[in-house]
């Protein structure tokens, strides 16, 4: 049993050693991973970018509208069209009371792009030009062609051809000859009925492509078209976002920002060096004195200590858990955390030595009899930790969050590490000839 655990422990720490130091790692679907940061998952204030609260104007809303209904169905579409942009890492929240999203986007560059994107509506739909009663195009005040709405017949009713008949699969296309970008599209059965019923009624006429109520282009109709149609006259970067927004959908209520916070990227990595040299700073200082005090006890559990740390930061790679600096702030802490537990077993381990029990005897007692006072103090920190990530949950505030969970992990892998690992360390030592001078400072 011994020897399975030993040679558990083992690959446990050569897979943890790995997994740091392997450029990218594939998991779920997705690369995680960098030379630069080790491949974790950073937060907003270590890779720098943009934060941004998004108010809904319900208003709005439709007669008979579930507001909590609109506020989530915006967020998911929020978090949908962040996700096809590409941003890495993003964050979208809804604040539980009142009507805001929170977005946070790392390492996001333009973020006059990102916020067109997020906050157009996109409510796109044909329209056709208006007719006097001698078949002339009506002009508005400024000598513009007044457009109307192109409509079919569905059922029997008359029925405005919308972006809601759209099927999600819109993709761009160059044009063999200009190079310019278009925007291919494809009608759901309604929506292809409507169509070939207005293209065969403006057949070498304009038609008004229309979203959120600016025009994108009129092309003229050169044939009876009825499943699929293209937008033209966009730019690229244009294009790729409108391509976006019809594939995951118009915004149910239109969404404002009402507050926008850049963390500048150089500040973000100065953060983050900072808060790994302290940690570094911190670890050193608690293994020195273990070692100091304890002697060769003390090195055994500073050497379950760099163990604790390697498979703790390979879960944060893996899973992989936002690193914040309130997040490296739990880790420290459950890094303490981790020392208590040993320093609880080497004390009750001195206890049973100077009560005159052999030993063997007294690691076995030492590591059984701490265990409930070890097992009692994490199970309080477990449920602070709940309680911390309920009420940053329901105030979007991720930064508690983010301590929380990394508080929660640390303090888990702790338990293992300072009992199973550092026993085994002790069991290898005896079993290498250490005796009770070499282990024990009486």
């Amino acid at each position: 049993m011994k020897t399975a655990t030993n040679i558990f422990v083992l690959l446990l720490i050569l897979f943890s050693v790995w997994a740091l130091l392997t450029p990218t790692i594939k998991v779920g679907g997705f690369e995680r991973g960098g030379p630069k940061d080790l491949g974790m998952k950073l937060g907003l204030d270590l890779a720098g970018g943009t934060n941004l609260v998004l108010e809904a104007d319900l208003t709005q809303l439709a007669a008979g509208q579930d507001p909590g209904a609109a506020m989530d169905g915006a967020m998911k579409i929020v978090e949908s069209r962040i996700n096809k942009f590409g941003v890495a890492e993003a964050t979208v929240q809804r604040q539980p009371a009142g009507n805001r999203i929170i977005v946070q986007l790392p390492g996001v560059k333009d973020v006059g792009q990102a916020i067109k994107l997020i906050g157009q509506t996109a409510q796109l739909d044909f329209r056709k030009q208006e007719l006097d009663d001698t078949g002339q195009v009506v002009n508005d005040a400024n000598g513009q062609p007044v457009w109307v709405p192109a409509t079919g017949t569905l059922n029997g009713e008359e029925v405005h051809l919308t972006g809601a008949f759209l099927k999600p699969n819109s993709s761009i296309e160059l044009t063999p000859n200009t190079n310019e970008p278009v925007v291919h599209f494809e009608w759901n059965s309604d929506g292809a009925k409507l169509f070939e019923q207005i293209t065969t009624e403006l057949l070498n006429k304009p038609l008004g492509i229309f979203l959120d109520n600016e025009l994108v282009s009129d092309p003229v109709v050169r044939a009876v078209i009825k499943d699929a149609g293209i937008i033209e006259g966009l730019t690229l970067d244009e294009a790729r976002l409108l391509k976006i927004q019809l594939n995951s959908g118009a915004l149910p209520i239109p969404l404002k920002v009402v507050q926008q916070e850049d963390v500048d990227a150089f500040l973000g990595a100065d953060s983050l060096k900072s808060s790994l040299q302290a940690g570094v700073v911190g670890l050193g200082l608690v293994m020195l004195f273990l070692i100091l005090y304890y002697r060769l006890p003390g090195l055994l559990a500073s050497l379950a200590l760099l163990y604790y740390g390697a498979l703790l930061l390979a879960i944060f790679k893996l899973f992989p858990v936002t690193l914040t600096l309130a997040g490296i702030a739990g880790f420290i802490v459950s890094l303490g955390m981790a020392v208590d537990a040993n320093i609880l077993i080497f004390e009750r381990m001195k206890e049973e030595l100077r009560g005159g029990v052999p030993l063997r005897g007294a690691i076995d007692r030492g590591f059984s009899r701490a265990w409930t006072a070890i097992r009692d103090s994490n199970i309080t920190t477990f449920i602070a930790c709940v309680v911390l990530y309920w009420f940053g949950s329901r105030f979007a505030a991720g930064q508690v969050m983010g301590f929380a969970v990394t508080l929660f992990l640390g303090v888990a892998v702790s338990m293992f590490t300072a009992v199973t690992v550092t026993r085994r360390l002790f069991s290898l030592a005896l079993g290498a000839g250490a005796d009770q001078t070499a282990l024990y400072r009486i």
